[in-house]
């Protein structure tokens, strides 16, 4: 039979996201217990420490610059003018308060709801505190904005009263030159006086502008400063403990199941333990032969567990009628689980004969368990040398952190492992294949216990049988009830693959 070479596979993803989903909805008891935590966290914050009074009003601020395009500059920049020490400094000493205006600011902000109107909220020990704060500031404000506007309005109308001076003493000087002129009678000083009159009634146009443009910056000042009042008279705002408990608290459920999500995704990464069939048989390098829950689940879910075990039973007992060399059964992360199967087998097989079954399991607890009647006999790894050869043995052992990798050929030449998903990492389980094929044990299958009930992907192996026959092949077996070691013939086909058309013909 010839072995054709395998095309190789496609290149891994760099993040698989279906088994990262799946491993995190493993994880749901974390993610539910931190979705908990900050659910219980919100609503003790909001019994604790309720919120303060509160207390809110609205001013409606008037701008000499306002323009119909403004994308909010201006009101931005009150809000920022609302949050300096020099309103703050006002507005306590009209409340005649010895608070520090560096605290103060902490206890109110203002928003911006238009480019014109201002809000301002403020808290309190009281509710009366916080109104009183809260007409502080606004009349402090208000008062502080008209004030500038004003002084702006003034030093503008100033300005240009100054340079309508300048332009009066200049005119002055050019009628002087013109009464000069007038007096001489030369007849080549008339283009001289021309131009002197041409002055004088330049100077005297730019006067006359300098003098509206001052009227109306002082004009301009008296809208600015009947524009910008209170237009909401300072409220408390109701409070609510049950409303403050359900916020806080759907706030705390959010932000705890998001942190619940976002540590098991984190550590689903970082440990990097395969949960899908496919990872656990491509790390195992074997095929997955069955599936069983950890526990047995709600009522109507057991007798599909039931079923599971039994045909799970059947498989491994025909494994072990048609094999001349002893199975064992290792676990990974489920040791009762693994005890249980190996009882049922045992049990299964006692009607052709007589069947022991080899405690290897740290603690041998299966060795010190109450057998009841009709159970196998049990013994531990010890005492499996002293068997009489005739009679069947299962061997139980664990390839868990810290086994003893060469005591694992006494308990079985063949073995099927039995591993709980999302365990063992997926370095600790190339370590298992690395070690059970140096030790010439081939894996016959795997038994996965608790998967992911939502799992679809494949986890048999094609070539999986070969494998398990390259290392039966390979591997000197040792003959039932003797110390000596039979050579098994290699198959043909466990061979290499042709590597070109001559080897094929």
């Amino acid at each position: 039979m010839t072995n054709t070479t395998p095309e190789p596979s496609a290149a891994a993803p760099l993040l698989d996201l279906q088994a990262l989903v799946v491993a995190v909805r493993r994880r749901r008891r974390l993610w539910y217990s931190m979705a908990l935590l900050g659910l219980l966290a919100g609503t003790a914050l909001a019994v604790l420490k309720p919120p303060s009074p509160t207390a809110v009003t609205k001013v409606l601020v008037a701008h000499a610059e306002d323009q119909p395009n403004d994308t909010g500059t201006l009101i931005r920049t009150d809000v920022q003018v609302l949050q300096t020490t020099q309103i703050a400094d006002k507005a306590l000493k009209s409340l005649k308060s010895p608070e520090k205006p560096e605290d103060f600011m902490q206890e109110y902000r203002g928003t911006g709801l238009t480019n014109n109107l201002l809000q301002i909220t403020v808290t309190g020990d009281t509710d009366a505190q916080a109104v009183a704060r809260a007409k502080a500031l606004a009349d402090a404000f208000v008062a502080d904005h008209v004030q500038r506007m004003k002084d702006t309005a003034k030093a503008e109308a100033q300005a240009l009263l100054d340079q309508r001076d300048r332009m009066r003493v200049e005119l002055a000087q050019v009628n002087k030159e013109i009464g000069n002129q007038s007096a001489d009678t030369d007849p080549k000083a008339s283009a001289t006086l021309e131009s002197l009159f041409a002055r004088r009634a330049e100077l005297d146009s730019r006067i006359s502008d300098f003098d509206e443009r001052a009227a109306e910056a002082r004009t301009g000042t008296p809208a600015v400063v009947a524009g910008t009042q209170i237009v909401d008279a300072p409220r408390a705002l109701p409070q609510s403990l049950p409303k403050a408990v359900v916020t806080d608290a759907v706030v705390g459920l959010v932000l705890g199941l998001f942190l619940g999500l976002a540590v098991a995704a984190v550590g689903t990464v970082v440990a990097d333990r395969p949960v899908l069939r496919r990872d656990i048989a491509a790390n195992l390098g074997a095929s997955v032969i069955a599936e069983l829950p950890r526990r047995n689940g709600r009522p109507w879910q057991r007798r599909r567990t039931r079923l599971t075990r039994e045909r799970l039973t059947a498989t491994l007992a025909r494994t072990t009628r048609g094999s001349a060399e002893p199975v064992s059964l290792l676990e990974l992360g489920c040791v009762r689980a693994t005890g249980a199967i190996a009882l049922d087998l045992a049990r299964s097989m006692a009607a052709e004969g007589p069947v022991t079954v080899v405690d290897g399991l740290p603690g041998a607890q299966l060795a010190r368990h109450r057998q009841k009647p009709g159970d196998p006999t049990v013994v531990g790894g010890e005492r499996a040398a002293t068997l009489p050869p005739q009679e069947r043995r299962i061997g139980v052992g664990s390839v868990a952190p810290g086994t003893a990798w060469t005591d694992l050929q006494y308990l079985g030449a063949q073995t099927v492992l039995v591993v709980r998903a999302g365990h063992g990492s997926a370095a600790w389980l190339h370590t298992v294949a690395r070690q059970l094929a140096d030790q010439r044990i081939p894996v016959i299958g795997v038994v996965l216990i608790d998967p992911d009930p939502r799992d679809r992907t494949d986890g048999t192996l094609w070539d999986g049988l070969q494998t398990a026959l390259r290392g039966r092949s390979e591997r000197p077996a040792r003959q039932v009830g003797t110390g000596q070691r039979r050579s098994e013939r290699q198959p043909v086909w466990a061979a290499r693959g042709p590597e070109n058309d001559q080897e094929v013909r």
